[in-house]
Protein backbone atom coordinates (compact mmCIF):
# COMPACT_ATOMS: atom_id res chain seq x y z
CA UNK A 1 0.00 0.00 0.00
CA UNK A 2 1.16 3.30 -1.07
CA UNK A 3 0.20 6.53 0.66
CA UNK A 4 0.81 9.80 -0.94
CA UNK A 5 -0.08 13.26 0.73
CA UNK A 6 -0.70 16.60 -1.18
CA UNK A 7 -2.42 19.28 0.48
CA UNK A 8 -5.72 17.67 1.48
CA UNK A 9 -5.42 14.86 -0.74
CA UNK A 10 -4.90 11.16 -0.20
CA UNK A 11 -3.66 8.38 -2.69
CA UNK A 12 -3.79 4.70 -1.58
CA UNK A 13 -3.07 2.58 -4.52
CA UNK A 14 -3.26 5.29 -7.19
CA UNK A 15 -6.76 5.94 -5.61
CA UNK A 16 -7.96 8.84 -4.25
CA UNK A 17 -9.98 9.48 -1.24
CA UNK A 18 -12.86 10.41 -3.19
CA UNK A 19 -12.63 7.48 -5.29
CA UNK A 20 -12.96 5.40 -2.51
CA UNK A 21 -16.33 7.13 -1.14
CA UNK A 22 -17.62 6.92 -4.80
CA UNK A 23 -16.68 3.41 -4.25
CA UNK A 24 -18.39 2.78 -0.74
CA UNK A 25 -21.28 4.83 -1.67
CA UNK A 26 -22.16 2.79 -4.88
CA UNK A 27 -21.56 -0.29 -3.27
CA UNK A 28 -23.95 0.33 -0.34
CA UNK A 29 -26.66 1.39 -2.81
CA UNK A 30 -26.27 -1.63 -5.04
CA UNK A 31 -26.28 -3.96 -1.76
CA UNK A 32 -29.19 -2.44 -0.58
CA UNK A 33 -31.19 -2.54 -3.93
CA UNK A 34 -30.76 -6.14 -3.98
CA UNK A 35 -31.32 -6.97 -0.15
CA UNK A 36 -34.19 -5.10 -0.97
CA UNK A 37 -35.05 -7.10 -4.12
CA UNK A 38 -34.71 -10.30 -2.31
CA UNK A 39 -37.28 -9.50 0.69
CA UNK A 40 -39.79 -8.13 -1.75
CA UNK A 41 -39.38 -11.38 -3.61
CA UNK A 42 -39.54 -13.63 -0.84
CA UNK A 43 -42.51 -12.24 0.06
CA UNK A 44 -44.47 -11.53 -2.77
CA UNK A 45 -43.76 -15.84 -3.67
CA UNK A 46 -44.44 -16.57 0.01
CA UNK A 47 -48.33 -14.99 -0.84
CA UNK A 48 -48.37 -16.77 -4.33
CA UNK A 49 -47.34 -20.38 -3.22
CA UNK A 50 -50.23 -19.99 -0.68
CA UNK A 51 -52.93 -18.80 -2.70
CA UNK A 52 -52.05 -21.49 -5.61
CA UNK A 53 -50.79 -24.17 -3.84
CA UNK A 54 -47.62 -24.37 -5.55
CA UNK A 55 -47.70 -24.05 -9.32
CA UNK A 56 -44.01 -23.28 -9.89
CA UNK A 57 -44.31 -20.19 -7.07
CA UNK A 58 -42.95 -22.44 -4.47
CA UNK A 59 -39.95 -22.77 -6.57
CA UNK A 60 -39.23 -19.49 -6.88
CA UNK A 61 -39.28 -18.88 -3.12
CA UNK A 62 -36.89 -21.69 -3.07
CA UNK A 63 -34.23 -19.83 -4.94
CA UNK A 64 -35.17 -16.41 -3.76
CA UNK A 65 -34.49 -17.68 -0.09
CA UNK A 66 -31.68 -19.79 -1.02
CA UNK A 67 -29.99 -16.21 -2.26
CA UNK A 68 -27.10 -15.97 -0.08
CA UNK A 69 -25.25 -12.83 1.18
CA UNK A 70 -22.23 -13.44 0.24
CA UNK A 71 -23.14 -13.29 -3.48
CA UNK A 72 -25.16 -9.97 -2.50
CA UNK A 73 -22.16 -8.46 -1.39
CA UNK A 74 -19.70 -9.42 -3.96
CA UNK A 75 -22.12 -8.62 -7.02
CA UNK A 76 -22.14 -5.30 -5.03
CA UNK A 77 -18.40 -5.11 -4.67
CA UNK A 78 -17.83 -5.30 -8.06
CA UNK A 79 -19.75 -2.91 -9.01
CA UNK A 80 -18.07 -0.29 -6.41
CA UNK A 81 -14.77 -1.59 -8.09
CA UNK A 82 -15.69 0.34 -11.27
CA UNK A 83 -14.70 3.65 -9.63
CA UNK A 84 -11.15 2.12 -8.36
CA UNK A 85 -7.96 0.82 -10.32
CA UNK A 86 -6.06 -1.86 -8.82
CA UNK A 87 -2.71 -3.48 -10.03
CA UNK A 88 -2.90 -6.75 -11.86
CA UNK A 89 -2.34 -8.96 -9.25
CA UNK A 90 -5.27 -7.97 -6.96
CA UNK A 91 -7.99 -7.65 -9.76
CA UNK A 92 -6.99 -11.22 -10.90
CA UNK A 93 -8.15 -12.23 -7.25
CA UNK A 94 -10.73 -10.26 -6.70
CA UNK A 95 -12.41 -11.46 -10.85
CA UNK A 96 -11.78 -15.07 -9.33
CA UNK A 97 -13.23 -14.71 -6.03
CA UNK A 98 -16.03 -12.95 -8.11
CA UNK A 99 -16.05 -15.63 -10.26
CA UNK A 100 -16.02 -18.52 -6.94
CA UNK A 101 -19.16 -16.60 -5.36
CA UNK A 102 -21.03 -16.92 -8.65
CA UNK A 103 -20.43 -20.13 -9.14
CA UNK A 104 -21.68 -21.78 -5.71
CA UNK A 105 -24.80 -19.61 -5.58
CA UNK A 106 -25.34 -21.17 -9.12
CA UNK A 107 -24.65 -24.70 -7.66
CA UNK A 108 -27.17 -23.29 -4.76
CA UNK A 109 -29.82 -22.85 -6.91
CA UNK A 110 -29.28 -25.92 -9.27
CA UNK A 111 -29.58 -28.10 -6.25
CA UNK A 112 -32.80 -26.04 -5.53
CA UNK A 113 -34.07 -26.96 -8.79
CA UNK A 114 -32.95 -30.43 -8.13
CA UNK A 115 -34.72 -30.97 -4.47
CA UNK A 116 -37.81 -29.20 -5.96
CA UNK A 117 -38.26 -31.32 -9.03
CA UNK A 118 -37.77 -34.21 -6.92
CA UNK A 119 -40.22 -33.50 -3.78
CA UNK A 120 -43.01 -32.90 -6.52
CA UNK A 121 -42.71 -35.75 -7.97
CA UNK A 122 -42.18 -37.63 -4.95
CA UNK A 123 -45.79 -36.19 -3.32
CA UNK A 124 -47.31 -37.43 -6.35
CA UNK A 125 -46.19 -40.42 -7.06
CA UNK A 126 -45.08 -42.10 -3.48
CA UNK A 127 -48.21 -43.91 -3.36
CA UNK A 128 -48.44 -44.53 -6.68
CA UNK A 129 -44.86 -45.93 -7.51
CA UNK A 130 -42.71 -46.10 -4.57
CA UNK A 131 -40.21 -47.81 -6.89
CA UNK A 132 -39.66 -44.94 -9.12
CA UNK A 133 -39.37 -42.72 -5.75
CA UNK A 134 -36.26 -44.44 -4.53
CA UNK A 135 -34.81 -44.85 -8.29
CA UNK A 136 -35.47 -41.32 -8.73
CA UNK A 137 -33.89 -40.49 -5.51
CA UNK A 138 -30.53 -42.03 -6.37
CA UNK A 139 -30.54 -39.61 -9.32
CA UNK A 140 -30.67 -36.75 -7.33
CA UNK A 141 -28.18 -37.81 -5.27
CA UNK A 142 -25.89 -38.02 -8.53
CA UNK A 143 -26.83 -34.95 -9.81
CA UNK A 144 -25.98 -32.85 -6.48
CA UNK A 145 -22.67 -34.91 -6.28
CA UNK A 146 -22.25 -33.77 -10.27
CA UNK A 147 -22.95 -30.04 -9.35
CA UNK A 148 -20.61 -30.28 -6.36
CA UNK A 149 -17.34 -31.44 -8.38
CA UNK A 150 -18.55 -29.05 -11.50
CA UNK A 151 -18.73 -25.94 -9.22
CA UNK A 152 -15.33 -27.42 -7.36
CA UNK A 153 -13.41 -27.62 -10.75
CA UNK A 154 -14.62 -24.33 -12.05
CA UNK A 155 -13.64 -22.50 -9.13
CA UNK A 156 -10.12 -23.91 -9.11
CA UNK A 157 -9.90 -23.50 -12.81
CA UNK A 158 -10.18 -19.61 -12.04
CA UNK A 159 -8.43 -19.63 -9.12
CA UNK A 160 -4.52 -17.44 -10.32
CA UNK A 161 -1.36 -20.40 -10.55
CA UNK A 162 -3.51 -23.76 -9.89
CA UNK A 163 -3.49 -25.75 -12.89
CA UNK A 164 -6.11 -28.02 -12.94
CA UNK A 165 -4.52 -31.09 -15.15
CA UNK A 166 -1.42 -31.41 -12.31
CA UNK A 167 -4.41 -31.14 -9.49
CA UNK A 168 -6.49 -33.95 -11.80
CA UNK A 169 -3.46 -36.30 -11.65
CA UNK A 170 -2.44 -35.49 -7.72
CA UNK A 171 -6.17 -36.56 -6.82
CA UNK A 172 -5.80 -39.83 -8.88
CA UNK A 173 -2.58 -40.68 -6.81
CA UNK A 174 -4.28 -39.38 -3.85
CA UNK A 175 -7.72 -41.10 -4.56
CA UNK A 176 -5.74 -44.22 -3.41
CA UNK A 177 -5.22 -43.23 0.07
CA UNK A 178 -8.32 -41.36 0.30
CA UNK A 179 -10.33 -44.53 -0.51
CA UNK A 180 -8.88 -46.57 1.91
CA UNK A 181 -9.08 -44.09 4.75
CA UNK A 182 -12.85 -44.23 3.95
CA UNK A 183 -13.84 -47.46 3.31
CA UNK A 184 -16.49 -47.60 5.55
CA UNK A 185 -18.22 -44.54 3.99
CA UNK A 186 -17.55 -45.99 0.56
CA UNK A 187 -19.08 -49.03 1.32
CA UNK A 188 -22.58 -47.38 2.76
CA UNK A 189 -22.10 -45.41 -0.80
CA UNK A 190 -22.08 -48.38 -2.77
CA UNK A 191 -24.59 -50.44 -0.63
CA UNK A 192 -27.26 -47.17 -1.38
CA UNK A 193 -26.31 -47.98 -4.52
CA UNK A 194 -27.16 -51.59 -4.30
CA UNK A 195 -30.37 -50.86 -2.61
CA UNK A 196 -31.96 -48.23 -5.11
CA UNK A 197 -30.48 -50.23 -8.04
CA UNK A 198 -31.85 -54.00 -7.02
CA UNK A 199 -34.73 -52.30 -4.49
CA UNK A 200 -34.86 -55.28 -2.14
CA UNK A 201 -37.27 -52.48 -0.10
CA UNK A 202 -38.56 -48.90 -1.45
CA UNK A 203 -39.85 -45.72 0.39
CA UNK A 204 -43.01 -46.92 2.38
CA UNK A 205 -42.40 -50.49 2.55
CA UNK A 206 -42.75 -52.33 5.92
CA UNK A 207 -39.87 -54.48 6.51
CA UNK A 208 -38.20 -56.87 9.61
CA UNK A 209 -34.68 -56.25 10.35
CA UNK A 210 -33.37 -58.68 12.74
CA UNK A 211 -35.54 -57.93 16.12
CA UNK A 212 -36.16 -54.36 14.80
CA UNK A 213 -38.93 -53.51 12.42
CA UNK A 214 -40.34 -50.59 10.65
CA UNK A 215 -41.66 -48.62 7.60
CA UNK A 216 -38.83 -46.82 5.04
CA UNK A 217 -39.02 -43.46 5.01
CA UNK A 218 -35.77 -42.48 3.82
CA UNK A 219 -32.91 -44.03 2.15
CA UNK A 220 -30.08 -41.86 1.87
CA UNK A 221 -25.95 -42.12 0.63
CA UNK A 222 -24.93 -43.46 4.16
CA UNK A 223 -27.82 -44.63 5.91
CA UNK A 224 -31.30 -45.93 5.65
CA UNK A 225 -33.90 -45.03 8.32
CA UNK A 226 -37.35 -46.61 8.95
CA UNK A 227 -40.32 -44.85 11.50
CA UNK A 228 -41.04 -47.94 13.81
CA UNK A 229 -44.17 -48.75 15.02
CA UNK A 230 -43.72 -47.03 18.59
CA UNK A 231 -42.45 -44.01 16.96
CA UNK A 232 -39.34 -43.58 17.42
CA UNK A 233 -36.62 -43.44 14.51
CA UNK A 234 -34.22 -46.37 13.55
CA UNK A 235 -31.00 -45.67 12.14
CA UNK A 236 -29.33 -48.41 10.24
CA UNK A 237 -26.19 -47.99 8.13
CA UNK A 238 -26.67 -49.07 4.39
CA UNK A 239 -24.08 -51.67 4.34
CA UNK A 240 -25.12 -53.33 8.02
CA UNK A 241 -28.75 -53.26 6.33
CA UNK A 242 -27.54 -55.29 3.31
CA UNK A 243 -25.72 -57.83 5.47
CA UNK A 244 -29.11 -58.35 7.64
CA UNK A 245 -31.88 -60.88 6.99
CA UNK A 246 -34.98 -58.56 5.62
CA UNK A 247 -38.38 -59.51 5.65
CA UNK A 248 -40.35 -57.38 3.54
CA UNK A 249 -43.84 -57.38 4.21
CA UNK A 250 -45.07 -54.88 1.94
CA UNK A 251 -44.73 -57.03 -1.08
CA UNK A 252 -47.08 -60.36 1.25
CA UNK A 253 -49.11 -61.06 -1.63
CA UNK A 254 -50.96 -63.61 1.22
CA UNK A 255 -50.30 -64.29 4.90
CA UNK A 256 -49.98 -67.45 5.80
CA UNK A 257 -51.97 -67.92 9.17
CA UNK A 258 -51.33 -71.31 12.03
CA UNK A 259 -53.32 -71.27 14.86
CA UNK A 260 -53.57 -74.18 17.44
CA UNK A 261 -56.58 -75.00 20.06
CA UNK A 262 -56.73 -77.72 22.74
CA UNK A 263 -59.89 -79.13 24.13
CA UNK A 264 -60.28 -81.47 27.08
CA UNK A 265 -59.42 -85.05 27.24
CA UNK A 266 -62.69 -85.56 28.55
CA UNK A 267 -64.39 -84.36 24.75
CA UNK A 268 -66.68 -87.23 23.15
CA UNK A 269 -65.27 -89.16 20.12
CA UNK A 270 -68.38 -87.88 18.24
CA UNK A 271 -67.50 -83.92 18.90
CA UNK A 272 -63.99 -84.35 18.59
CA UNK A 273 -64.53 -85.62 14.70
CA UNK A 274 -66.83 -82.98 13.97
CA UNK A 275 -64.22 -80.00 15.25
CA UNK A 276 -62.42 -79.93 12.00
CA UNK A 277 -65.39 -79.11 10.15
CA UNK A 278 -66.85 -76.61 12.45
CA UNK A 279 -63.75 -74.56 12.16
CA UNK A 280 -64.07 -75.08 8.26
CA UNK A 281 -67.41 -73.53 8.15
CA UNK A 282 -66.19 -70.66 10.75
CA UNK A 283 -63.21 -70.08 8.44
CA UNK A 284 -65.05 -70.20 5.61
CA UNK A 285 -67.56 -67.30 6.15
CA UNK A 286 -64.69 -64.83 6.68
CA UNK A 287 -63.52 -62.42 3.27
CA UNK A 288 -61.01 -62.77 1.89
CA UNK A 289 -59.85 -65.43 3.13
CA UNK A 290 -58.85 -69.30 1.86
CA UNK A 291 -59.20 -71.88 3.79
CA UNK A 292 -56.18 -74.70 3.64
CA UNK A 293 -57.09 -77.07 6.46
CA UNK A 294 -57.93 -77.90 10.13
CA UNK A 295 -57.15 -81.49 11.66
CA UNK A 296 -56.99 -83.30 15.08
CA UNK A 297 -53.22 -82.77 15.78
CA UNK A 298 -52.03 -85.11 18.82
CA UNK A 299 -52.57 -85.59 22.08
CA UNK A 300 -50.58 -83.27 24.24
CA UNK A 301 -49.39 -83.50 28.25
CA UNK A 302 -53.32 -82.43 29.01
CA UNK A 303 -55.51 -81.32 26.15
CA UNK A 304 -56.41 -82.66 22.89
CA UNK A 305 -54.19 -80.88 20.28
CA UNK A 306 -56.02 -79.13 16.82
CA UNK A 307 -53.70 -77.32 14.34
CA UNK A 308 -55.64 -74.58 11.68
CA UNK A 309 -54.04 -73.18 8.82
CA UNK A 310 -55.76 -70.46 6.36
CA UNK A 311 -54.43 -67.45 4.04
CA UNK A 312 -55.54 -64.05 3.95
CA UNK A 313 -55.75 -62.80 0.43
CA UNK A 314 -54.54 -59.50 1.98
CA UNK A 315 -51.17 -58.08 3.32
CA UNK A 316 -52.69 -55.63 5.90
CA UNK A 317 -52.25 -56.89 9.56
CA UNK A 318 -54.81 -54.87 10.83
CA UNK A 319 -56.96 -57.07 8.11
CA UNK A 320 -55.75 -59.98 9.22
CA UNK A 321 -56.43 -59.13 12.65
CA UNK A 322 -59.79 -58.07 12.81
CA UNK A 323 -60.49 -61.79 10.31
CA UNK A 324 -58.69 -63.58 13.29
CA UNK A 325 -60.36 -62.48 15.93
CA UNK A 326 -64.10 -62.89 14.08
CA UNK A 327 -62.82 -66.91 13.91
CA UNK A 328 -61.83 -66.88 17.46
CA UNK A 329 -65.21 -65.63 18.49
CA UNK A 330 -66.85 -67.62 16.11
CA UNK A 331 -65.03 -70.57 17.71
CA UNK A 332 -66.01 -69.91 21.43
CA UNK A 333 -69.75 -69.33 20.24
CA UNK A 334 -69.77 -72.80 18.94
CA UNK A 335 -68.01 -74.46 21.38
CA UNK A 336 -70.17 -72.99 24.15
CA UNK A 337 -73.62 -74.33 22.22
CA UNK A 338 -72.15 -77.67 21.66
CA UNK A 339 -70.70 -78.18 25.30
CA UNK A 340 -67.47 -78.69 24.18
CA UNK A 341 -64.41 -77.43 26.88
CA UNK A 342 -61.32 -75.73 26.53
CA UNK A 343 -58.32 -77.42 28.18
CA UNK A 344 -56.24 -75.51 30.48
CA UNK A 345 -52.83 -76.35 32.21
CA UNK A 346 -53.69 -79.53 34.95
CA UNK A 347 -51.48 -81.86 36.45
CA UNK A 348 -52.44 -85.19 38.30
CA UNK A 349 -50.39 -86.02 40.77
CA UNK A 350 -50.58 -89.98 42.50
CA UNK A 351 -48.97 -90.18 46.32
CA UNK A 352 -47.82 -93.35 47.86
CA UNK A 353 -45.36 -94.56 50.82
CA UNK A 354 -43.05 -96.59 47.65
CA UNK A 355 -44.13 -99.96 49.28
CA UNK A 356 -44.95 -103.47 47.67
CA UNK A 357 -49.13 -103.50 46.70
CA UNK A 358 -49.21 -106.14 49.64
CA UNK A 359 -47.98 -103.78 52.46
CA UNK A 360 -50.22 -101.04 51.36
CA UNK A 361 -53.38 -102.88 51.18
CA UNK A 362 -52.70 -104.36 54.64
CA UNK A 363 -52.27 -100.62 55.87
CA UNK A 364 -55.36 -99.70 54.12
CA UNK A 365 -57.14 -102.19 56.15
CA UNK A 366 -55.14 -101.20 59.37
CA UNK A 367 -55.10 -97.41 59.66
CA UNK A 368 -58.00 -95.31 57.37
CA UNK A 369 -55.97 -92.36 58.11
CA UNK A 370 -52.68 -93.70 56.59
CA UNK A 371 -54.65 -94.84 53.63
CA UNK A 372 -55.64 -91.35 52.79
CA UNK A 373 -52.08 -90.62 51.41
CA UNK A 374 -52.82 -92.88 48.71
CA UNK A 375 -55.89 -90.79 47.42
CA UNK A 376 -55.75 -88.93 43.25
CA UNK A 377 -55.29 -85.13 43.83
CA UNK A 378 -55.51 -82.93 41.23
CA UNK A 379 -54.67 -79.30 40.70
CA UNK A 380 -55.04 -76.83 37.86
Amino acid sequence: MTLLTNGLSLTIWNNSLKAYLFALAATAGVMMVLWLGRRVMIHYFTRRTRESGGDGYDFLLAVAERTLFPLLLVVSLYAGKGFLSFPAGVVSWIESGAVAAVVIQAAIWANALVTFWFNRYQRQYRNLDAARVTTLRAVSLAARLLLIVIAAVLILDNLPGVEITALVAGLGIGGIAIALAVQNILSDLFASLSIILDKPFVLGDFIIVDAHMGSVEYIGLKTTRLRSLSGEQLVFPNNDLLQSRIRNFKRMAERRVVFELQVTYQTPYEKLAAIPDWIADIVARQEPVRFDRAHFQGFGEFALRFEVVYYVLDADFNRYMDIQQAINLGIIQKFRQEGVAFAYPTRTISLTDGRQDRESSALHRASPLRAGMGHVMQDG
